[in-house]
């Protein structure tokens, strides 16, 4: 058996949402009552949150190759990054990984060809939404990635950051970006709404924005780890 390896405290609340939803999702699949192998590695948040805020891009990516051999050290076959921002410094982690990586843009990338989008909307942290790292690889799908207005972007990495981070669910938040999310639905045609934040799935899902489709980048990067475990 496979055992992933997940670099989490990225933050906390999403972690606990990806162990449940792997081993949920592979016991429903397993016909033998098995479980899957999964190791965590729970990393300091302030850290690597603090060395994105400075720009300091390649400290980003060392930090994670090394706790990706930790990952490796303990017996995972393959691992993950529970988290949208860090994938800002993927590519250059990958070349280092001691283990191979699942993506969660390519992942969600794949998500949306599937569905025959052409133009999505993306929610994140304000590192996410400017990072660039979403339009790179999707451009290469000739799907079109926009990011709200500045106002906007301000307000979603407040809310993020202040409450979702730390398990704050308000409903005042989520009627916020609902609306935020129908502005660009309206002014820009967006096919479907990216979640690139893995704590946005805690607050908004598809049923809440029935005018279009909701890519939960959570769900889908576990589908995606899901398949690498059978």
């Amino acid at each position: 058996m496979n055992t992933v390896g997940i670099v989490g405290g990225i933050g906390p609340e999403s972690t606990i949402e990806y162990y449940r939803k792997i081993v949920a999702g592979y016991c429903k699949r397993d016909a033998h009552g098995n479980y899957p192998q999964v190791i965590i590695n729970s990393v300091n948040m302030q850290n690597m949150l603090g060395l994105i805020g400075a720009g300091e891009f390649d400290e980003v990516a060392d930090y994670l190759v090394v706790e990706l051999n930790k990952l490796a050290a303990a017996g995972a076959n393959f691992a993950l990054l529970a988290s949208n921002t860090p994938h800002i410094v993927f590519d250059k982690v990958r070349q280092s990984s001691p283990i191979p990586l699942i993506s969660i843009v390519e992942a969600t990338c794949y998500k949306a060809k599937s569905f025959g989008m052409r133009r999505v909307a993306l929610f994140g942290t304000k590192f996410t939404m400017q990072g660039g790292f979403y339009d790179e690889v999707f451009l290469q799908h000739d799907i079109q990635v926009l990011t709200p207005n500045d106002e906007d972007q301000g307000y979603i990495h407040n809310k993020y950051m202040g409450e979702l981070l730390n398990g704050i669910i308000r409903d005042e938040t989520k009627s916020g970006l609902l609306k935020i999310a129908e502005k660009m639905r309206l002014e820009h045609d967006v096919q479907g709404l990216i979640l690139g934040g893995t704590e946005l799935s805690l607050i908004v899902q598809n049923e809440d924005i029935p005018s279009f489709t909701v890519l939960d980048t959570t769900e889908i990067h576990v589908e995606s780890i899901l398949e690498s475990l059978e």
